[in-house]
């Protein structure tokens, strides 16, 4: 057995059936929390700004804005174990593939609705 089918046979038991979303799309990522013992689901809800990569190394960005103004970004693997579910609470139509512009807006953010 190569080496190549050896990664693809390990990779094949680690892939998760996610919800497909893009960039603009509102979501809530349901995120498992380790404190000393204890476990915990925290939800952080914003705009899918970026999904970069492939195959389990595939990673997306979440913005959403937090009490006071201030803009808080944060970077989940697609594939993670960590990442428990992911609901898409609003679809947007955009033209970009990485919505870095969202970052200079202030105050809210307006993405035209996608109809599916």
């Amino acid at each position: 057995m190569s080496m190549d089918n050896l990664v693809r046979l390990v990779e094949k038991d680690q892939y998760k059936q996610l919800p497909d979303f893009r960039p603009g799309d509102t979501v809530k990522v349901h995120v498992k929390i380790v404190e000393g013992g204890k476990e915990r689901i925290q939800i952080f809800e914003g705009i899918v700004i970026k999904i970069r990569g492939s195959g389990l190394g595939k990673t997306f960005t979440v913005r959403k804005i937090a009490s006071g103004g201030i803009g808080v970004e944060r970077t989940f693997p697609y594939h993670s174990p960590v990442v428990q579910k992911i609901e898409i609470v609003k679809k947007a139509v955009t033209r970009r593939a990485k919505l870095y512009y969202i970052r200079d807006i202030r105050g809210k953010i307006r993405l035209k609705e996608r109809k599916e």
